[in-house]
């Protein structure tokens, strides 16, 4: 049997209307061999979690640029514990301070890349870090 190619959700929670890292980000993430699916703009957390639990997503990646990573990010996962998709990989980018990334780390989302991270070290950490859900 063929190992299940790992599904990743992409998404840009809030009122954020730049989606030029998102979508580059998306497309490195497919040309790393991974099903991608990207929501679009302007997902609320409840949509996020949602299309996550529908998607049967492994992670999910989250863009966002408007400075409310703070709120949005904690509350979509606990969104996905809820709807019992607590085992779901989520990470995000975006300007994201690093005092911020700690506290997002000790709230659950597995990594934080800010503007500079390559390309290349974002598909490189999801492949060594995030497995198939069960």
């Amino acid at each position: 049997m063929a190992e299940k190619r790992l599904r990743i959700l992409v998404a840009k929670p809030g009122l954020d209307g730049h989606d030029r890292g998102a979508k580059i980000i998306a497309r490195a993430l497919r040309d790393g061999g991974f099903e991608v699916i990207y929501t679009g703009l302007h997902q609320t957390p409840e949509m996020i979690a949602e299309a996550a639990v529908q998607e049967d997503a492994d992670a999910v990646g989250l863009s966002i640029l408007s400075g409310a990573h703070m709120t949005l990010f904690p509350e979509v996962i606990r969104l996905l514990t809820e709807k019992g998709a607590g085992d779901v990989a989520v990470f995000g980018g975006g300007i994201i301070p690093e005092e911020d990334a700690g506290k997002l780390r000790e709230l659950g989302v597995k990594a934080v890349f800010t503007p500079g991270a390559s390309t290349e070290d974002i598909v490189k950490w999801v492949r060594e870090n995030v497995r198939p859900r069960e």
